[in-house]
């Protein structure tokens, strides 16, 4: 690899003497310094794509985007997350961007987001001055006060979504040029744009799609830019001085784009006060790990959609879970088991609101809200839509040629014994905080156990969602005797006594069958009946409480996941060879894993194991301290949809085990997360 390469005015001989001496000290003498071999051209050397860990995630609690560490927006899909892309560029480099940065300049100096928030500060240097640029998906007072919206479901809250990106730039030393180019691609790259001006000069223009433009959204361009107007393109170029400020409004809606940089950069604070009001709710402890606990609260509430109280597995889909393979997959939808997972997470931090809002998405889709009983299933739109038909996109290129580009997702109709006990699991903590158990809500929980009791007996895809056939998988077991054990708790908070006697003796009829079953002859919990094959979802017999951290049998399986179902000392799901997931290649190790072994190690007593692992996962977080949802062990390079909610909920349990657990060593005890153990 190349690190530096001289000017060429100024050949290697050129340079002092004591530079080489220097060098050399630290390299074999067989490398000769002043003889550099030609330089391949700079861009057969960069990727075009990206690593996945260094886009930036914006969200407004409608919508999610990323940004490229180059300034160029390329995820958006409006007006709903789950909507067909506006800008898809992390799919296939044509498939639209939208570029904010120095002109000839793609490697910034610094990103952050401002603290509390999901508002990203990239700062530039070029060889005559500096620029910062801020983004953020705009957050406003609550604007339907004459009417009431069309969309949102839920209670109205203090703050909504004001359905703009914004951006922000302001030439801080020297002077810059500054160029933007916006260039959407409507409906996934499959229909083209055409921009108009739609003011009398230059300072707004709008795209629509070039076919059926009422079937697509309306693309809003303000600016105090000259826009210019070219094909697919509206872009604009300026040399910014010191103390000048620019602004880009992109919205797709009718509320009002800022016309001028004060009311652009009002907009910008009021999203600052809205995301710091809402994690100034939570409960974070004084400890180092404090900013990964806040960065991932911050993503959980970035993947909800408010309207409805869904909640996202992920904000994009096909990135690829193998480097250029076929493990590619749509994740911006509402998993039950991934969302009640999620409120876990939540929980542990004291933020509560979110689970109001999913147990009324739950009775929305269940039919409770209506008097009906519709048996839930695997996943829904955020919307509650039931059909989620997957189509392969074969025009797009996938990320760094990964295909195919999935949308929709095939698991939708999927049996998946496991998601009854998540949820019941889920409202038995909610509830705990409450003083009963809301009507609209008990025949829902009800049927979930059920559900349970009619087919805890059969075979299923399990909590991987694996496409071979079908399997008596032993967690999705463990998840059935956590659905009637929660549920028989919650019938004893209702008054239903006998519900809760009946329940009570199912679980432990359940529980005898796994341990009869689902246990090997070295006393460790196996990943489906009749196998040996190990599976990292049992590291959840221990926390769910299936039995407790002291007994053998829960030791052992930790003990036997941490030394055999590793590589490099990260968690994978299982041993591909050892499973008929019905694909083909290899993965990466699940990052959710790795944080379920770090808080089963911390339940065993095993503190000094999990802290360690629990630091190094930590040292993979991206610059942003984000996770995708997998890790490539040689290389640490994150693979997958992202950011994961899964990931971001289960490094928020696994932090608070290990907090927790040196706070009762050292006899302090002052920070306790919300679902301590029971």
């Amino acid at each position: 690899m190349v690190l530096h390469a001289q000017p060429e005015d100024q050949p290697a001989d050129a340079m002092p003497e004591d530079t080489y001496t220097a060098a050399s000290a630290s390299m074999s003498s067989s490398i000769d310094l002043r003889t550099p071999g030609p330089l391949a051209p700079s861009a057969a050397l960069r990727n075009p794509f990206p690593p996945i860990a260094d886009y930036a995630f914006l969200s407004d609690w409608e919508t999610t985007c990323l940004i490229s560490p180059a300034g160029s927006v390329e995820w958006l899909c409006v007006p709903r997350p789950d909507s067909p892309s506006v800008f898809g560029a992390i799919l296939d480099r044509s498939a639209g961007h939208f570029r904010l940065g120095p002109y000839g300049v793609s490697v910034p100096s610094a990103r952050r987001y401002l603290p509390g928030s999901l508002i990203m500060e990239t700062t530039w240097q070029t060889h005559t001055g500096w620029l910062i640029v801020r983004d953020a998906l705009v957050m406003g007072p609550w604007h339907d006060l004459e009417r009431r919206s069309r969309t949102h479901r839920r209670t109205p809250m203090d703050w909504d979504a004001e359905h703009i990106l914004l951006r922000t730039v302001r030439c801080v030393s020297g002077t810059v040029e500054l160029m933007m180019s916006c260039e959407p691609a409507f409906d996934y790259h499959r229909v083209g744009a055409a921009w108009e001006y739609s003011a009398n000069a230059y300072g707004e223009a709008v795209a629509r799609a070039t076919r059926e433009p009422d079937a697509h959204p309306t693309l809003r361009l303000t600016s105090n830019l000259r826009i210019g107007l070219e094909g697919r393109e509206a872009r604009a170029r300026t040399r910014m001085k010191e103390g000048d400020d620019v602004f880009v409004a992109l919205s797709w809606t009718k509320h009002p784009a800022p016309q001028t940089y004060q009311e652009a950069a009002d907009k910008m604070w009021q999203t600052t006060e809205c995301w710091r009001q809402w994690i100034n709710i939570g409960n974070f402890p004084d400890h180092p790990w404090r900013a990964y606990l806040q960065r991932s609260a911050l993503t959980l509430k970035g993947l909800t959609y408010s309207p409805t109280g869904a909640l996202l597995a992920a904000s994009t889909t096909s990135l690829p879970e193998t480097p250029q393979g076929e493990r590619n997959w749509d994740y911006r939808y509402a998993w039950v088991r991934d969302s009640t997972f999620a409120l876990w997470g939540l929980y542990t931090l004291g933020l509560d609101r979110e689970a109001d809002d999913f147990f009324a998405f739950i009775a929305d889709v269940s039919g409770a809200n209506h008097n009906e009983r519709h048996p839930l299933q695997v996943m829904y739109g955020v919307g509650g839509e039931r059909s989620l038909v997957e189509e392969e996109l074969h025009h797009l290129s996938g990320y760094d040629h990964a295909r195919p580009v999935r949308i929709g997702n095939g698991a939708y109709d999927q049996i998946q014994h496991d998601i009854w006990g998540s949820i019941l699991d889920s409202f038995y903590l909610h509830a705990k905080s409450r003083e009963q158990v809301p009507e609209t809500l008990w025949p829902v929980l009800k049927k979930q156990v059920e559900e349970a009791i009619k087919h805890w007996r059969e075979p299923d895809r399990g909590i991987w969602e694996v496409r071979g056939e079908p399997q008596h998988f032993t967690s999705s077991k463990v998840m059935c005797w956590v659905a009637l054990d929660r549920g028989a708790k919650l019938a004893e908070r209702q008054g239903e006594k006998s519900y809760a006697q009946q329940w009570h003796a199912i679980a432990d009829e359940i529980k005898e069958d796994i341990l009869t079953h689902g246990v090997d002859s070295r006393g460790v919990f196996t990943q489906r009946y009749g196998s040996d094959a190990l599976d990292a979802s049992l590291l959840l017999v221990v926390l769910t409480r299936f039995l407790p951290p002291d007994d053998p049998r829960v030791r052992n399986t930790v003990l036997a996941i941490a030394d055999e179902l590793t590589q490099e000392g990260l968690v994978l799901r299982y041993r591909v060879e050892e499973t008929d997931d019905g694909l083909s290649g290899e993965e990466g190790t699940f990052t959710i894993c790795s944080f379920w072994l770090v808080s089963a190690l911390v339940e065993i007593g095993e503190v000094r194991r999990a802290k360690r692992l629990c630091e190094r996962l930590l040292s993979y977080a991206s610059p942003l301290h984000l996770y995708a949802e997998e890790i490539e062990p040689r290389t640490g390079r994150q693979l997958g949809n992202f950011p994961q909610a899964f990931t971001h909920l289960a490094l928020i349990n696994a932090v608070v085990h290990v907090i927790r657990a040196e706070e009762e060593a050292d006899g302090s005890g002052m920070f306790q997360p919300a679902n301590a153990p029971m």
